[in-house]
């Protein structure tokens, strides 16, 4: 711990440095002091009447990762959400369209094109999206019915969306660390008083079984964020070597190098992907309901009620929606790997620059080592995801056993009633939002935050936060 503070010291004794904390501090700040401005012409009590509602569907994953503001529908409701799409799809493109792939290969001038059209497809998307936000609060009786009602809230919102996107370029350029990365990171912390205060009240309540319920809900935690350190912070080293080559009258002798692959590639995209998708049925569900009982066109035995009631259900916690939350994670993993890692690609670049793998043949044989390796370390990866994902979910809102077939009822009793194993069904009953992907958010930008700042401090001849000789590695080193 002193080698840890005396770095924080070493921080503000470089100016470089300390500016740029002190300027990544202050749009932050920013940042925050926007959640508290709400958009015009909102009902605040009917907004929390709806919300109350809602909150497990796709509109609570907004919420999410806009560190809060969507629930009070502040100038910054959408957050970075419409940056975050915008650049995924950008991504995407450079594999499956050629002119943007050859747009990035140039280099830094094809870096600027490339991020000045992620800006314009931000701008498309946040404008469709605040459109059908502010339908939804018109047809909820939060805004006005009035055209220009929809209008205000349309041109609101976008513009505070591109005032956000600014604000994480800004921090990126002149500050520490990814701007967009610590937006989300500062909404999702700002989250955490409320939680803590939760779990301070139920212990006050002086009941020996809460307290080991908090007592192992910490634990849990911590035992998550060591995994995910370790996990995020692992390596698979591929043995890359070089030949000799003769440049003109200049021969450059070989050398030996490795090609670091991690474990989790796809970071918390897979995630994000499986739980938008898994909440748009509740989405769809809340703004086309069916008839309720006691009003015209009610049928309790149509379809689509039915088919409404099990997806009343369908949410954290039901056997159901974990299986299918588990498999989209999975497949999710593989098929982002698959986009943004190329083993083709790779094995011919280093054809062409004279490498190998020792004991593989360059071309295709090179392809198809690392293509066995990439499924391997994905497999792995994909069951970590899984894994940190899930576990929150089961120690906050429980396991559903009663919904298993055949075998529910019997499990139910089970654990109903044996001590210790009480609050599987039901979970722990902490209302605040820290599942898998804010853990894994949480985690890997610290460590990205810190790496960059260690690397600083390092090139100036000053000791790290592990001391000299260590090296603390963030997602992207």
């Amino acid at each position: 711990m002193e080698k840890f503070f005396a770095a924080v010291q070493n921080m503000f004794k470089i100016p470089e440095l300390r500016k740029r904390i002190l300027f990544t501090l202050g749009l932050l700040a920013i940042y925050r002091l926007g959640a508290h401005v709400t958009a015009p012409g909102i009902n605040k009590a009917q907004l929390e009447l709806v919300w109350g509602q809602v909150s497990g569907t796709l509109l609570g994953v907004l919420d999410l990762f806009s560190g809060g503001n969507f629930r009070t529908i502040s100038v910054f409701a959408l957050g970075v959400t419409p940056y975050i799409t915008a650049s995924i799809i950008m991504q995407l493109m450079t594999v499956l369209y050629p002119p943007i792939k050859k747009i990035q290969e140039e280099g830094e001038v094809g870096r600027q094109k490339i991020n000045q059209y992620t800006r314009y497809l931000t701008v498309i998307l946040c404008t469709v999206q605040t459109f059908f936000v502010a339908t939804w609060l018109s047809k909820n009786n939060i805004i006005g019915s009035e055209w220009w009602a929809t209008i205000l809230i349309v041109v609101t919102l976008t513009t505070g969306t591109v005032f956000v996107m600014w604000l994480g370029e800004q921090i990126t350029e002149r500050g520490v660390g990814n701007g967009i990365s610590l937006l989300i990171f500062a909404g999702i912390v700002i989250g955490l008083p409320s939680g803590l205060m939760q779990i301070k009240e139920k212990i006050s309540a002086g009941d020996p079984m809460t307290t080991l319920g908090v007592i192992f809900l910490g634990v849990v935690i911590v035992a998550l964020i060591a995994l995910i350190v370790y996990v995020e912070s692992a390596r698979r080293n591929i043995a890359i070597s070089y030949a000799s080559r003769r440049v003109g009258n200049q021969t450059f002798k070989g050398q030996e190098t490795s090609l670091p692959l991690k474990i989790n590639m796809g970071g918390v995209i897979p995630v994000i992907f499986a739980s938008s998708v898994l909440a748009m049925p509740q989405t769809f569900f809340s703004a086309f309901p069916p008839a309720q009982q006691g009003t015209e066109g009610y049928d309790p035995n149509s379809t689509w009620t039915q088919i409404y009631n099990f997806f009343q259900l369908f949410h954290g916690g039901d056997p159901y929606y974990e299986f299918v939350f588990i498999s989209l994670i999975v497949l999710f993993t593989f098929f982002y790997i698959t986009i943004v890692f190329n083993t083709d690609e790779v094995a011919d670049n280093l054809r062409k620059h004279g490498g190998f793998v020792p004991g593989i043949r360059p071309g295709a044989p090179t392809a198809e080592y690392l293509n066995t390796i990439l499924t391997r370390l994905t497999t792995v990866g994909a069951i970590y995801l899984a894994f940190v994902a899930f576990a929150p979910q089961l120690v906050l809102t429980g396991f559903k056993v009663a919904r298993l077939p055949f075998i529910g009822t019997g499990l139910d009793n089970f654990f109903t009633s044996t001590p210790g194993l009480s609050w599987i069904p039901t979970g722990l009953g902490y209302q605040f939002f820290f599942g898998g992907t804010s853990l894994l958010i949480l985690v890997g930008v610290a460590m990205d935050t810190v790496s960059q700042i260690e690397a600083q401090l390092v090139m100036r001849n000053y000791e790290g936060f592990l001391g000299a000789g260590s090296r603390l590695r963030g997602r992207r080193s």
